[in-house]
Order: structure tokens, then sequence, then C-alpha cells
């Protein structure tokens, strides 16, 4: 499917207002693209800035996950600049690696989308062990074993969920993660927790990731199929919220539904600011990929509009890229802004935020320098990892693809 390769345009939407929902890449994404340098700050034009909607009002900051206000417009004040750097490679010789956990200590779980694999990786980076295979995954396409997530007592149950694809479905599955079994055999057997999400080749989401509330959210894909996207009975297309056995979990917009939030064509990335606002980034089709802010029930456009629109009944992103530029995969929160790892893009994007609004436009680091980025995190340390994904069949695999990078930020 066509998509537009105009000149970079990064539109920061400054007012909740109606419209919106995009997806995952439809032509083929390749790496590459000119480097910006790993320790400085780039510079991006001028945004187009879109004013609020007639329909749209601000109302207090909602401290409450489950609460339905608009956030309160943001500062005027430009945010101050910082640096990046790449402090060192975790690991490397990864293949088409997608979803990532932070155990406690440090170490690093890493999923594997092609081979169905659980890797263990140390804190301290260098080798890598196989901590297991999940059994039922199918790859093919975007599909195969896709987002981890802990369970928020993982230190006492030793609990992982898993996000991984069928010959039929999406599913969301829990084991038991054992280090005291020999390598190899230290994942117990899944159980499915909530099966029939929509499968296709290509837009099957497939971030989780638990919330400051204690519940699991997933991002799903249409699977290709725009029309789920808009059918409330259906799992495309969403953003779920699920209790940790996979039911619908507690003040959910829709009773007895596990839906959160729908209109999305793919979403892959999931994070939340320390106000317990939960973002989200979204792949467009032909023209604008997005980050958006979630609020219960809301409705983000897809497929009757695409990027900010101000239309009555959606909501519009707070920022937006040109497909050519982003692809946004995985998305952390760290130092005052929403990291976005690109694909397409090959580039890792900082949004500053302040409260629900951007607080100045987007900054872009590491052009081109590792290619596609599929999953940024944060280390815990006041530093993120980002995970590269070259290995995909999209990209173009360098030595020691694909690798885990720790990275640091600072002032200036």
């Amino acid at each position: 499917m066509p998509r537009r390769t105009a000149a970079l345009l990064v539109a920061i939407a400054l007012g909740s207002a109606a419209a919106a929902g995009c997806s995952s890449a439809a032509g083929p994404d390749r790496a590459g693209g000119s480097s910006s340098g790993a320790g400085a700050a780039a510079t991006v034009p001028t945004p187009v800035v879109s004013t609020p909607a007639a329909s749209a009002s601000a109302s207090p900051v909602p401290t409450d996950p489950a609460s339905t206000g608009v956030p309160a417009p943001s500062s005027s004040s430009p945010p101050a600049p910082v640096s990046v750097s790449v402090r060192g490679t975790v690991t490397d010789g990864l293949k088409s690696p997608w979803g990532l956990a932070v155990l406690p200590g440090g170490d690093l779980l890493v999923s594997e989308r092609d081979s169905a694999r659980i890797l263990r990786v140390p804190a301290k980076g260098g080798g890598k062990a196989v901590a297991g295979t999940v059994p039922g995954v199918t790859s093919g396409g975007e599909g195969g074993l896709l987002g981890l997530a802990l369970s928020p007592d993982f230190a006492t149950d030793h609990q992982v969920y898993a996000y991984f694809s069928t010959g039929s479905d999406n599913r969301i599955v829990r084991f038991d993660l054992d280090p005291s079994r020999p390598a190899g055999s230290q994942l117990g057997a899944p159980a499915v927790l909530l099966g029939g999400i929509p499968h296709g080749p290509r837009h099957n989401g497939g971030r989780i990731a638990f919330g400051p509330d204690g519940f699991l959210y997933a991002g799903t894909g249409d699977a290709n199929d725009r029309s789920l996207a808009q059918d409330r009975d259906s799992l495309g297309g969403k953003i779920l919220r699920l209790t940790r056995d996979g039911t619908p979990a507690p003040g959910n917009p829709f009773p007895g539904s596990p839906v959160w939030s729908l209109g999305h064509r793919n979403v892959q990335g999931l994070a939340w600011d320390p106000q317990g606002r939960l973002w989200a980034s979204e792949f467009g089709q032909d023209t604008w990929d997005e980050l958006n802010l979630i609020t219960p029930g809301g409705n983000y456009g897809w497929p009757t509009v695409e990027g900010t629109a101000g239309r009555e009944g959606f909501t519009d992103p707070v920022a937006q890229w040109h497909t050519a530029d982003a692809s946004p995969s995985g998305i952390a929160f760290a130092d005052g802004a929403v990291w976005v790892a690109a694909l397409r893009g090959t580039r890792l994007w900082r949004v500053p935020v302040d409260g629900g609004r951007a607080a100045g436009a987007p900054q872009e680091f590491l052009r081109g320098d590792y290619g596609r980025l599929r999953t940024v995190a944060a280390d815990g340390d006041g530093g993120l990892l980002l995970v590269t994904d070259n290995t995909d069949g999209r990209g173009s695999p360098r030595p020691g693809d694909d690798r885990i990078l720790r990275l640091d930020v600072s002032a200036g």
C-alpha cells in the first residue's frame, strides 16, 4: 500500500479535540537515512500546530487513570534540550527481537518474534541464554511471539505474560519462569487468558503492559480488516484492559467488555507517565503516524480519519508524523517525555509533554545510526534500553544485528 514520503512535517495537537487513528506501515520498511550523530539532539522543522476543535473543552488533569477527564492545556515554554549517547551494547546477535521486560535485579527478557524463543540477558550484558521456547506460536508476516510483561508481583509469583500469534488468532498467555531449571526449559506451560484476538498477515498489534492500576493492557491491530476497529464487539483495533486472569477489568467503559479504547489501526506502544496517563503509538496507513493520549472509551478514528481531523466523536493525536519518518512501535516515558522507537523512520523520537499536551516539537536522535528500532524502555537507572529490528525481513541487517543498546540521556 503506497505511503507518503514527503519531507518531515510534525504536527502537534495542543487541544484535545476530535479525530484520529492509524496503525502499521503498509509498504516495505527499509533501514537507512543519514545519521544525526549519537550525542546531539537533532533539530526538526517548525511543526504545524493545530487549534482545538470547537467541541473540545479543557478540564483539570485526571489523577485517576480510570477518569474520563480531559487534560488541561500545557505550558507554552519550550522544552529544555537534551542529548542522547549510546553507553554500550547490552547484547547482540538477536533475530527479530520484539518484546522486552526488565527483571528485578536488572536482567532482561527479550522475545524473538519468529523463533518463539525468550532469551535472558544479564544486566551487565554479554552472553545470553535461552530461557525457553513458547509453544503454539505461528510466525509469518507481522505475527509471532510479540509482547512480554512481568506480573506486578513477579518477585514472588514469577509469572510472565506474553502476546503471540497462532494460525487462527492472537492470544495472551501466562506462564511461570523458573531460573533454577536447565537453560531452554525454564518456562512453565502457558495458560491462555484471552484468545480470539483477530489475526492477519499484518496489523497484529502485540504490545502488553501492566498499568499503575495493576491491570493488564494490550494493544491490538485491525488484522488488515479496517471494519474491526469501529466494531465494539471485536477485539481488533483496540486497546484492551484485563485482570491478571484475562477477564474484563472492573471499571472498563463498556460493561462486560475488555475494550478500553477503539478506532485504532495497529497499536504497538504503551506507556504511562507519572500521573497515570496512558500514551500509545499507532501506525498510520498513507499519511500520519500518531502518538495518542488514551482515555477510557475514547474513539481514535480509524478508519474514518487518520491523524488530526478535528471531527466530533473522535480524539485527535497529541503528535503525528509522516509515515516515512516514524512507523512507531515501542514507546517509553522518561525525562518528562514520551520516547518513540521508529521502524521505517530509523530513529528515536522524543516528544516532550506537559500534562496531557505536547510541550514542544518532537526531537529526533540516532537517525539511521542503527536502522529499524522496535522497542524502547526505561532501564531504571535514568537511561533507556533500545532494541533494533533489522532482521525482521524489512530491514538491512548489519554485522551483529539485532542488538539491545543502553542509552544515556543528559541535559543540553
